[in-house]
């Protein structure tokens, strides 16, 4: 598995743990990974949890690709979008234990899985596009406005607020908000619960709950393809 995340398997779980750099930037080659490692853990059979590095999930898209040209930012945004769309239809169980901030694409990870557990802390998790200067793509605001609750959805994606991790459990970033030396626990915990399902209907019924969602996504990559090009 590439450096970039880390894969451990071990009782039907399968753990990836983002380790780009100081932020773990989502790059080309992160999203690479991260398809490689949901191939695997398909394979595996296995409940995934997604994690980082000790006060970071992600800062979001690798803005050195961001800023390099627009067929880099077109790639890259579509390649993300279809990440998400890919977690969101994942046949197995899929957590993300985050282990601080999540911002930008980090805060649309949390919004593309089935449980989010966040740590106690300064904290932040948010979508911060526009404040830095972007105009929030068709994709990412078809994601918040499934996941996130109404009044949150405008805060977040129009005024790019800032939550701390309980307010993100309010908002619909988070499920669960946990002391940090807890956090794996908590993850393991919830995926061992989750293994109990009876597969075949975890993942019928998760796709008849979001194909609406799905279907919306589809749509949205392609018209944010179409506008960023």
């Amino acid at each position: 598995m590439s450096e970039l995340i880390t894969y451990h398997a071990e009782d039907g779980i399968a753990t990836l743990t983002l380790d780009n750099g100081k932020v773990n930037a989502i790059s080309p080659d992160m999203i690479a990974a991260f398809n490689a490692a949901l191939d695997r853990a398909e394979q595996d059979r296995a409940v995934v949890i997604i994690t980082g590095q000790p006060g970071i999930l992600s800062g979001g898209y690798d803005l050195k690709v961001m800023t390099s040209g627009p067929k880099e930012a077109v790639g890259l945004v579509t390649a993300g979008s279809t990440l998400a769309r890919r977690l969101l239809s994942h046949p197995f169980p899929v957590i993300v234990a985050c282990t601080g901030n999540a911002v930008a694409k980090g805060a649309f990870l949390l919004l593309s899985v089935d449980y989010r557990i966040g740590v106690e802390g300064p904290y932040k998790i948010c979508l911060n596009e526009v404040q830095i200067g972007m105009t929030m793509h068709h994709a990412g605001i078809e994601l918040a406005r499934d996941r996130l609750r109404r009044s949150a959805f405008h805060r977040s994606v129009i005024n790019a607020e800032v939550f701390d991790p309980h307010a993100a459990v309010d908002a619909g970033f988070l499920d669960k908000v946990v002391p940090p030396e807890q956090l794996q626990d908590a993850a393991h915990s919830a995926a061992h619960e989750l293994k109990k399902l009876n597969m075949l209907a975890h993942r019928n019924t998760k796709l008849k709950v979001r194909k609406g969602l799905l279907d919306a996504l589809d749509q949205a990559i392609a018209r944010d393809q179409e506008h960023l090009v």
